[in-house]
């Protein structure tokens, strides 16, 4: 009784539904051109759904339940925003009888518009991509890694940096040049030789500025600010008035060793000194210094300023950085070397001047 019940039970609804496709309703499901039980258990299990736009497109699929109008916008006013084409003038003229001249003048007359479209773009200003001139959101927001807090760059004393996440850490892609501490303080600069050498406060220098001698490298101050950032001495670093801006801060030893050990150097080689590591140098140097970059460190040869002489020396072949850790009169640093893969790690007099990068609190 089973299979005949089947069977007049699907003959008793094929001739109807068969009559319903020509209205462009096809109950068909399982592709055996025959509109069986099957199909009919298919129907029972899908809800009904709507096309209220009538656009051929369920609305549950429909990613504009309307229409788009010429701004790509659904539903939306389309151009609506005016824009001036032409200011119409007439020129005219008026007899000042006290005066016995005549004085000529124009004024407008008209004003010519077009309506345009909103600008779309992303309006979020901690985006990486923010458009202040856009109105719409349209979902294009890009934002940087998690580890600076979704941001790209940060701008401190009127210069953008660049921000690159390495490991767990987010650290300025470039050196610092500002000339004031955070709080606005002035850093004293233009020292010459003798004070250079004999301070002991903070100080910050631009390589190759004054008359002190460049044993390496450009005396054009202003190329080497843009390329290398300012050099600054020990006292500098740890001045509490803070070197980089709110939320950074000048790296630890420690924070360094954090850094080396996320390229894939041993715990036993970033705690030993001297050159460590095998091609983490090359890992940080950029192509143009025979790096290969691949953490976006972005290192440069900024050289570094002498503690005894106040001379400039090593541009082009070394670059230097402070930490913020002090061990007796001196402060651990690290060392990058032309045609040298590794990474030197020592402690230097505090009146030397070195670069300087920041990285964000945790």
């Amino acid at each position: 009784m089973c299979p005949l019940f089947v069977f007049l039970l699907a003959t008793a609804f094929l001739s109807p539904l068969h009559a319903r496709t020509t209205c462009g309703w096809n109950p068909e499901s399982d592709g055996d051109y025959f509109v069986m039980v099957t199909d009919l258990l298919v129907l029972l299990s899908v809800p009904e759904e709507a096309d209220s736009d009538m656009d051929g497109i369920f609305d549950s699929h429909d990613n504009c339940v309307g229409s788009y109008n010429a701004c790509g916008l659904c539903n939306g006013p389309g151009p609506s925003v005016p824009e001036i084409d032409e200011i119409a003038f007439m020129m005219d003229s008026v007899f000042l009888p006290p005066l016995q001249q005549w004085y000529g003048f124009s004024y407008a007359v008209d004003t010519l518009y077009t309506s345009v479209c909103l600008v779309q773009g992303c309006t979020d200003a901690n985006a990486a991509n923010f458009n202040p001139q856009a109105v719409i959101e349209d979902g294009s927001c890009t934002y940087g890694p998690a580890e600076c807090g979704d941001s790209t760059t940060v701008t401190f004393d009127g210069h953008t940096y660049a921000l690159v996440a390495i490991g767990t850490q987010c650290w300025f892609a470039e050196n610092l040049r500002s000339d004031n501490y955070r709080n606005g303080d002035a850093i004293p600069g233009n020292l010459n030789d003798s004070q250079w050498t004999s301070t002991s406060s903070g100080a910050q220098a631009v390589y190759g500025e004054g008359t002190s001698n460049v044993y390496q490298g450009s005396s054009d101050e202003a190329a080497n600010l843009a390329t290398y950032g300012r050099l600054y001495n020990g006292y500098a670093v740890n001045d509490s008035r803070g070197l980089c801006p709110s939320g950074f801060h000048v790296p630890s030893d420690e924070e360094w060793l954090t850094l080396e050990m996320a390229l894939g150097m041993t715990s036993s080689q970033a705690n030993s000194t001297g050159w460590r590591g095998t091609d983490h140098g090359t890992q940080l140097k950029t192509p143009s210094w025979g790096g290969t970059n691949s953490c976006d460190f972005s290192a440069l040869p900024g050289g570094y300023r002498s503690d005894t002489h106040g001379y400039f020396s090593n541009q082009g072949f070394g670059g230097y950085w402070w930490s913020s850790s002090p061990i007796g009169a001196n402060a651990w640093n690290r060392f990058l070397f032309s045609d040298y893969p590794h990474v030197y790690r020592y402690n230097y007099c505090t009146r030397y001047g070195f670069s300087v990068r920041c990285v964000r609190d945790l």
